[in-house]
């Protein structure tokens, strides 16, 4: 597939065929995305391709507590646990996960629900040994050690579009992170940052909605115009 159309196709799957994905196809998916960037290229990834189905059960039921509060906090217009927002409100929103769940229960469920039947199940871990993550000592939200890990994620979906698959990255385990460490036996020295589902996907997708550039893009200042062709 041409670059450009890759990414600008690659959209978010979450629904599948039962179609199985062979694990040479997906040995070719990982060694294409090793080839990601991380500082100083110490590759500070760590992957467990979950196939047991108790564990992918145990995963899906990790899973599952955070979703329903993201619903619930979503459906009060608020970003889900953005580093800058009204926790009050947040808290408050949140209390409504239990009556989300039923909702869901009710409707038989998506994505979430069925994470343990995605062909391909996959968990993403960072190496802290290995991130610079030069904003480790701000009194903020740290944000940097990311750009060493979440790049090979990016690669991944792209490699896997390439092979005619689609999937999703999702950090939503992260929420029950020492849970999931005790799951799949991950040491305190790895942190678990998210889960990738491949498979095939039910519809494919091939045009995707986005800001226009100078919405996001401004000159010179933070505040300054929006950036255009000249």
């Amino acid at each position: 597939m041409e670059l450009q159309e890759a990414l600008r196709s690659t959209a978010a799957v979450r629904d599948f065929t039962d179609q199985p994905v062979p694990d040479d196809v997906l040995w070719r998916i990982l060694d294409t995305a090793r080839f990601a960037p991380s500082g100083g290229n110490r590759q500070g990834w760590r992957l467990v391709v979950v196939k047991d189905p108790a564990i992918r059960r145990g995963l899906r039921d990790l899973y599952l507590p955070g979703w329903y509060e993201y619903l619930a906090i979503s459906g009060a217009g608020l970003v889900p646990w953005a580093p800058v927002t009204d926790r009050q409100a947040e808290a408050e929103a949140a209390r409504r996960a239990p009556e989300v769940e039923a909702a869901a229960r009710r409707s038989g469920g998506g994505f979430a629900e069925r994470l343990d039947t995605v062909p391909v199940l996959l968990v993403l871990l960072a190496d802290f040994k290995a991130l610079a993550a030069v904003d480790r000592d701000f009194d903020r939200y740290t944000l940097v050690g990311g750009a060493s890990i979440y790049p090979f994620a990016w690669s991944i979906l792209l490699a896997a579009r390439d092979e005619g698959l689609g999937g999703v990255f999702t950090t939503m385990a992260v929420r029950q992170e020492p849970a999931v460490r005790q799951l799949l036996h991950v040491g305190e020295e790895v942190a678990v940052a998210g889960v990738l589902a491949l498979g095939h996907p039910s519809q494919q997708v091939t045009r995707l909605r986005r800001s226009p550039v100078e919405s996001f893009a401004t000159v010179d200042r933070a505040d300054g115009e929006g950036f255009r062709p000249a």
